[in-house]
C-alpha cells in the first residue's frame, strides 16, 4: 500500500521526536492511521483541525474549504447571489433552536 501524505508526515514526526509530548494512546493511534485509506485520514484531519481551532481560537481552512470560499467570492464579484427564497430555505433547514 502506498504511503499517503499523512502517513509520511507521521513518519517524519517520529524522525524528529515530535511524539515525545504525546500520550501513549495518541502515539499508537497515529501509527495505526498510517494504514487507513486517505479519505479516512483526511476525515480525521478535519476533526483535528476543528479541535485545534476551538483550542486556539483560530480556524485554518482546508484546501477544499479555501477553494470553495474563493469560488463564492468570485461569484459575488460577478453579482451572482442566491435568491431570498433559497436563503430562507437554507436557514429553515439549518436553523438550530
Amino acid at each position: 500500500m502506498p504511503r499517503t501524505p499523512i502517513a509520511l508526515r507521521v513518519a517524519e514526526l517520529h524522525k524528529y521526536g515530535i511524539f515525545s509530548g504525546m500520550s501513549p494512546g495518541t502515539k499508537k493511534l497515529l501509527e495505526q492511521i498510517q494504514s487507513w485509506p486517505e479519505e479516512d485520514q483526511e476525515e480525521l484531519a478535519n476533526v483535528a483541525r476543528e479541535i485545534e481551532s476551538r483550542r486556539s481560537g483560530v480556524y485554518r481552512l482546508s484546501d477544499e474549504e479555501r477553494t470553495a470560499v474563493r469560488a463564492g467570492m468570485d461569484a459575488a464579484r460577478r453579482g451572482e447571489f442566491v435568491s431570498e427564497e433559497e436563503m430562507d430555505e437554507f436557514y429553515r433547514v439549518h436553523h438550530r433552536a
